[in-house]
């Protein structure tokens, strides 16, 4: 089994772009999450973990997520690598995320949008599985 539930900030606003053969939409965002226990005298250390998220859930992800933000991610790791064009290998190590989810208790100004009401503030790619 595969998967991962992580709870963490985002460090930057979730960047957009769009697949070359099927213009799907695609987010990326990373997650600061903090380490589970501290060292004695020092801060807990957080690790920066990189988010993918595809089509709808890219989309939810872009209208409404924002740097700073506590949220909640579950989805699957995944790694990949490729080669540039000077032929030099890269490996990554991402989470595809399937749920998102809101985490912060309430917006800064105590109001929730409809939009976020209406869409029980999360989303979840499998709603709509295409078979």
């Amino acid at each position: 089994m595969n998967k991962v539930v992580l709870l963490g900030r985002l460090t930057a606003n979730p960047e957009i772009r769009y697949t070359q053969t099927t213009n799907t939409m695609v987010a990326s965002f990373s997650l600061a999450v903090n380490r589970r226990f501290a060292k004695e005298g020092e801060e807990r250390q957080a690790d920066f973990i990189n988010i993918i998220a595809w089509s709808k859930t890219a989309e939810f992800c872009s209208k409404y997520f924002k740097k700073g933000q506590q949220v909640g991610v579950v989805g699957r790791l995944q790694t990949r690598n490729w080669e540039d064009e000077n032929k030099v290998k890269h490996y990554i190590t991402e989470v595809v995320a399937e749920e998102v989810y809101f985490a912060d208790s309430k917006k800064e100004d105590g109001n929730a949008t409809t939009e976020e009401t209406e869409s029980g503030n999360f989303y979840n790619s499998t709603d709509e599985l295409p078979f």
